[in-house]
């Protein structure tokens, strides 16, 4: 039987992916970066196997980082839904709500709201469970999922929050850099995001569906989540495709900027589920109502 690594070094290869790179994790855990670094490499020595491929700038997942991310988050969310569920046995309030949602949405345009959330109600406690799910479940443990889609589910009581909308963006600084070397956007490293879902538009289908030429889409950055893939253009790395829901706010804050290409509204949207098996359903509704208004600013 092997024997599991310790839960730590988990833990900190988990934060790195999540947080898009080793400086930002280190960040994040209140820790030095060659602390960081060390976990890492105690890690790959456990498992036998090399996780990160340093080849890569940013560096990236090799295919046992890979493996062993997905047992992770998947373990990670087993355990946080297990938790939830105790809680509500524990919580005659009610005063509890889950909410399962992509990394990317969590960290981009869920967490930088909540502040507001709870000045207005501060005796809302809102768990957030993230998943590498493109469509977060309802499972045990979840009152709200967020989803990106067409909105026919029925697993829950949907609402609709805010449509899509994808434009490509990069940093200022990769512009000027561009036009220092006499270079152009059509000629860009372009940083894609690879997922099995197609309901999330890649630079192949945006330059078919805008009609521009595919000049650059084949060279440039490739990660398996959009966490990774924004940190990569504001590092000044690349062009990405700007989501609303991942990089609106980077935009407003001037962080990234648009590319100067066309702008590309999905068939798909951003919806809210309330989960029908919810046991706090009135507390529920309350953050729901709370997230329409919220993406109605």
């Amino acid at each position: 039987m092997h024997r599991l690594p310790p839960l730590r070094l988990l833990s900190v290869f988990e934060t790195v992916q999540r947080a898009g790179s080793a400086k930002a994790a280190a960040v994040e855990l209140n820790v030095s970066l060659s602390a960081v670094s060390q976990a890492l490499k105690q890690l790959e020595s456990h498992v036998g196997a090399a996780l990160i491929d340093r080849s890569t700038r940013p560096a990236g997942l090799t295919e046992a980082g890979e493996i062993l991310l997905k047992a992770v988050t998947e373990n990670r969310e087993r355990l946080t839904g297990a938790l939830d569920d105790i809680r509500a046995l524990t919580d005659p309030s009610g005063a509890t709500v889950t909410l399962a949602c992509t990394i990317g949405f969590a960290t981009y345009w869920l967490m930088p709201r909540l502040e507001a959330f709870y000045l207005e109600h501060p005796d809302v406690a809102v768990n957030v469970q993230t998943t590498q799910q493109e469509v977060p479940r309802l499972g045990p443990g979840a009152d709200i999922a967020m989803r990106y889609g067409d909105g026919r589910w029925d697993d829950g009581t949907v609402e609709l929050l805010f449509e899509e909308r994808v434009e490509p963006v990069c940093a200022p600084s990769y512009v000027r850099r561009l036009m220092e070397t006499g270079g152009s956007l059509g000629s860009a490293f372009l940083i894609h995001v690879e997922t099995s879902d197609r309901r999330w538009i890649s630079w192949a289908d945006y330059l078919s569906r805008t009609g521009q030429k595919a000049a650059g889409s084949a060279k440039g950055l490739r990660f398996s989540n959009y966490v990774q893939a924004t940190q990569a253009a504001l590092s000044g790395h690349g062009v990405m495709l700007g989501w609303r829901s991942i990089t609106g706010d980077q935009v407003d804050k001037g962080l990234l900027i648009p590319a100067g290409l066309p702008p590309l509204t999905p068939n798909n949207a951003y919806h809210a589920v309330l989960s029908h098996r919810s046991r706090n359903r009135e507390t529920a509704e309350v953050v729901v109502d709370w997230l329409r208004r919220a993406a109605a600013l």
